[in-house]
Formats: structure tokens, C-alpha cells, sequence
């Protein structure tokens, strides 16, 4: 077993699932119908970021009704770390962003830096708008200032998450649940 396996093997058992499997598929199932409403038929280039958001994305784009053209970012501020830093760019999406409506979707919501780097990344890139589209949403007051998600599945606690695409010092991520460190702990 890897050291980064041990770190997980050992974080696990003190974590409280918080969100089972069922009632975060209910909840991508929710937003998937605000998505359709919201499109109203429009084809929209679908972003999803990665690596986090690739659960979530692949299970809402089953579940929008109607046609979606697919392309992907890959921007991070954390790595395989549990602290952020600078948004950094690893992938900018190749299709046509210009007059289009743009979804992104991730796994989470915490303080913003990177949604909202992305977001300000399709506008410049000449998106009609920007939808945001995220699993979980943290709750605190340290977010980018107006920034909240156009369409959010679950809510989290101010804790260090992991599980349904979300890493613990890059593992966990296929855990089927959403699972939540003891206050203070990461």
C-alpha cells in the first residue's frame, strides 16, 4: 500500500458520510431538469472541469434533456493538496465558446477562485453566458465576492470533503459517497 493509500485507509474511518450515493443521484437528477428548463431546447457546450467534476458531469449530462456539445477544462488551485493556491491552467476547452451559452460543471463550490476564473474565461472567450453547475456547495462566507452556482446539488459543511470526485490528497475520489472530516482535520 502507498503512503497517499495509508493517508486515505487512515482518514476514512474517522469521516462521517455525509451524503449516500441515492440522495446524490436524486440531486443530479434535480439539477439535470433545471438544466433543460434553463436551456429551453438550446444546444450548449458543456465544460466540464476536471478531475473533480468528471463524476459529477458525466452523471448530469445523462440526465439533461436535449443535445450538448462536450469539451473539457482542466484548472486547478489544489493539485493532489488539501490547501489552494494560484489557479493554474492545465487545459483551456478547443471548441467555440463565441455567442454560445457555456455549462460548467464541477464538483464543488468552496471559496470560488477557479469557478470564477473559468467563468470570467468563457466571457472573454465570447460566451452569451455562463451557467454553473456544481455537486456540492460549501457552507461558509469565504466565497469570491457574488459568486454563487446557477444550479448546486448538495450542501457540505465547512469541513474537509471528499468522495464523489472530490480527493483526499489525490485518492477517494471513486468513493460513492461524500464523506466529511472532523471539524479542523484534513
Amino acid at each position: 500500500m502507498s503512503a497517499r493509500e495509508r493517508l486515505l485507509s487512515a482518514a476514512l474511518p474517522r469521516a462521517e458520510c455525509i451524503h449516500q450515493r441515492r440522495e446524490l443521484e436524486a440531486a443530479i437528477a434535480r439539477v439535470g431538469g433545471e438544466v433543460t428548463r434553463a436551456l429551453q431546447g438550446e444546444r450548449a457546450v458543456f465544460l466540464t472541469v476536471m478531475n473533480g467534476g468528471m463524476f459529477f458531469a458525466a452523471a448530469l449530462a445523462l440526465v439533461v434533456d436535449g443535445d450538448l456539445e462536450f469539451d473539457y477544462v482542466h484548472a486547478t488551485r489544489y493539485g493532489d493538496a488539501t490547501v489552494g493556491r494560484d489557479v493554474r491552467w492545465l487545459r483551456r476547452p478547443s471548441v467555440r465558446l463565441a455567442g454560445r451559452t457555456v455549462i460548467l460543471a464541477d464538483d464543488i463550490l468552496d471559496e470560488g477562485y477557479t469557478l470564477a476564473a473559468l467563468r470570467d474565461y468563457c466571457l472573454a472567450a465570447g460566451a452569451r453566458r455562463v451557467l454553473t453547475a456544481v455537486l456540492c456547495v460549501k457552507r461558509h462566507d469565504r466565497r469570491v465576492a457574488g459568486l454563487k452556482p446557477d444550479f448546486a446539488g448538495v450542501e457540505v459543511p465547512d469541513r474537509y470533503v471528499f468522495g464523489y470526485g472530490l480527493d483526499y490528497f489525490g485518492q477517494g475520489r471513486n468513493l460513492p459517497c461524500i464523506y466529511a472530516l472532523p471539524e479542523g482535520e484534513t
